[in-house]
């Protein structure tokens, strides 16, 4: 039975999807009605339509006589955004990005098709095993490519860039190269689309009001955060309903969206206070995060504005940003300044909660900083009685990394349980009862809160699996057994992420920075990370000292000099804790280095190399490779030096034993 010339799958994620030979029957009107009415906002921009018309005749003419499925405006839930269209045809996939008018081919522009190959390669399951053949069609440009280059190992071959009569052209070269099983085209559109995006990506996606359910996996080998954020809102609920007071500890694995938890929950009540009684605010003591955060978050909401045609200024739409994501000394200090006041929110999630400052680093800072003798509270301490100063109800949401520790004073999540259990028994605690890991609280988590009499556990407040490293998700515990010294566990876990997951070795910078390079497609980002304590990678033109500007690293592309992509200067633990890269340079040091088969932890001063003998600063330095070595979602090479036997501050011995240790789990060389 065939459908009628106008149809539509109702649950395709596409403004218009069609089999091709009914495309080519229907009216371009009729085609460019469903177009218009899928389209948001209360009008289209005549450039657009007129866009529209162009791709539909240049499509009609290039598809003639070929058997197959069409989809135009199809949904990019990850990247925010959809693809102009995309053709199945046989076995092959054709995702195509117009530019219409365009006389010439631009970087960016061909980035873009290469990003939509790429999401529809690892994201959609329908994709997975199809070759996939990008076009870019710059519709005026002169000159189209003439032949398909190579594929990737992943079976997508990098963007074709093509002019409109160049095509049809370049579909029929693709489809003497393509082979496999043929695709139903209709079908392929109702496959699930598994996202896992970047904390960027998330966080512009859930401001803008997507769901948490697009843009996050729900597929059984993960722990489905919808779960974990719909527990969370249940606490909210129960303590407003029931007028109480409760802290909520979300934990997990690097990159397993603790953040992503806590951003979905301040999404969904930032509304202004008088319209949602659960106004919420999103705290992180991680500058450089917040940093990077809001640039993103200000520029994707302009640009959506303005593409809207919504007159948007930069700097009001920053504050509405700001009310958003706080650095949570602001916070703090608004408590201070007012010791009786009680703060506005009802919700408030504290993000890296492990980070906040025991009750020794807090005295200080408020004896020397706000000259406050005398002060004798922990930073959690502090904040928990500013939230129980509300006399209704209030929600503490903790999102707690393990092992995440890497700087003096931080708590990690015993001083938070210490706080309840001695200063809140009537708070009601939610935790999950899995916290046995050595991660958290050496393990006695749960014996740290002793007799509090209202704990409740719930296991999905446990988030045990990453989402960064979507190709392999137990990076984590590969990068936790190699720390832990536990080699055979290490080979174990190395072994699982064989042929999914690249991890290399080098002991030359030169040839890891192009492995890098090599690795990188589209606009996937990729840079050099380092320990703050590696300051004799000085050398290798790696000087830690020099403090990267986070929003240039993470934001700009690879014409800026300060960008991450650039390859020039090296991020360290504390400016990438929290965010991401695709590829990862990791550069190792001399400070922590191998010996007699356990760790030797060292730090640089004046003009040798130090012992570190105070155990909870050696475990800093241990978080922060642990930090390095968890941020690159698709794969990461490690530059271990060889050292100078002229130079008594990198002797070769400091290297070697790394290195060979390091090869020992499994990492094989370049």
């Amino acid at each position: 039975m065939t459908e009628s010339p106008d149809y539509q799958r109702p649950t395709a994620p596409a403004y218009y999807s069609s089999n091709i030979a009914e495309f080519l029957e229907t009216d371009p009107a009729e085609i460019l009605g469903h177009l218009t009415r899928h389209s948001q906002g209360p009008h289209v921009e005549n450039a657009q339509v007129g866009a529209w018309e162009r791709e539909i005749e240049i499509l009609a003419a290039a598809m003639a006589g070929i058997p197959g499925f069409l989809y135009l405006e199809f949904e990019v839930p990850r990247l925010g955004s959809r693809v102009d269209a995309v053709l199945v045809i046989g076995p092959a996939l054709f995702p195509i990005e117009f530019k219409c008018g365009a006389t010439k081919y631009l970087r960016a522009d061909f980035n873009q098709a290469w990003d939509y190959a790429l999401d529809l390669k690892n994201f959609h399951r329908g994709s997975h095993h199809a070759p996939i053949f990008p076009i870019l069609v710059a519709t005026e440009a002169p000159s189209t490519d003439l032949v398909w280059k190579p594929p990737h190992a992943d079976g997508v071959h990098e963007p074709r860039q093509s002019n409109a009569d160049g095509l049809r052209g370049a579909i029929d070269a693709a489809l003497m190269l393509a082979s496999g099983k043929q695709i139903d085209g209709q079908h392929w559109g109702l496959e699930p689309y598994h996202p896992t995006p970047t904390i960027i990506q998330a966080a512009q996606a859930l401001y803008a009001r997507h769901s948490v359910q697009a843009i996050s996996r729900n597929d059984a080998g993960a722990k489905n955060l919808t779960v974990t954020s719909r527990t969370v809102e249940d606490v909210i609920e129960r303590a407003r309903t029931k007028q109480e007071k409760a802290i909520v500890f979300v934990t997990g694995v690097p990159g397993a969206g603790k953040t992503l938890v806590g951003l979905n929950v301040a999404t969904r009540h930032r509304r202004a206070k008088d319209q949602d009684p659960a106004h919420a605010v999103f705290l992180s003591g991680n500058a450089p995060l917040v940093k990077v955060l809001c640039e993103a978050l200000v520029r994707d909401e302009v640009s959506r504005l303005r593409s809207s045609g919504v007159k948007a200024r930069k700097g009001a739409v920053g504050q509405n940003v700001k009310a958003f994501i706080q650095n949570v000394h602001h916070f703090r200090d608004a408590g201070l300044n007012d010791m009786r006041a009680a703060p506005h929110d009802h919700v408030v999630i504290f993000d890296e909660a492990q980070r906040a400052w025991n009750q020794k680093k807090t005295a200080e800072f408020m004896r020397i900083k706000k000259k406050r003798p005398g002060f004798d509270m922990s930073e959690p301490e502090f904040l928990i009685s500013y939230m129980d100063r509300r006399d209704d109800w209030a929600v503490v949401i903790c999102l707690v990394g393990g092992g995440q520790e890497i700087n003096s004073g931080e708590a990690g999540i015993s001083t938070w349980l210490e706080a309840v259990r001695m200063r809140f028994p009537n708070w009601r605690v939610h935790i999950s009862k899995h916290l046995t890991d050595s991660e958290y609280a050496a393990g006695k988590a749960l014996e740290v809160l002793g007799q509090h009499t209202r704990i409740e556990t719930s296991p999905d407040l446990h988030l045990s699996v990453s989402m960064r490293s979507f190709r392999a998700e137990h990076v984590s515990a590969f990068v936790k057994a190699l720390l832990d010294s536990e080699i055979d566990k290490a080979q174990a876990e190395f072994a699982k992420l064989a042929g999914k997951y690249p991890m290399v070795i080098t002991r030359d910078l030169a040839r890891a920075r192009e492995w890098v390079r090599r690795q990188a497609r589209g606009s996937e980002r990729y840079g050099l990370v380092a320990s703050s304590k590696g300051e004799r990678l000085k050398p290798h033109a790696v000087d830690v000292r020099f403090k990267v500007d986070p929003v240039h690293w993470f934001l700009h592309d690879e014409s800026d000099t300060r960008s991450s992509n650039y390859m020039e200067d090296a991020a360290t633990e504390f400016q990438v804790q929290g965010l991401e890269l695709d590829w990862a340079c990791v550069t190792w040091d001399g400070d922590l280095r191998r010996s007699n088969d356990a760790w030797h932890y060292h730090r640089f001063r004046g003009d040798r190399w130090v012992d570190i003998r105070r155990a909870e600063r050696q475990q800093y330095l241990v978080n922060a490779y642990r930090v390095l070595l968890t941020r690159a979602r698709q794969g990461m090479v490690v530059f271990v030096p060889t050292g100078d036997s002229h130079d008594p501050t990198r002797a070769p011995k400091y290297y070697d034993s790394t290195y060979d240790y390091l090869r020992r789990a499994g990492l094989s060389e370049i």
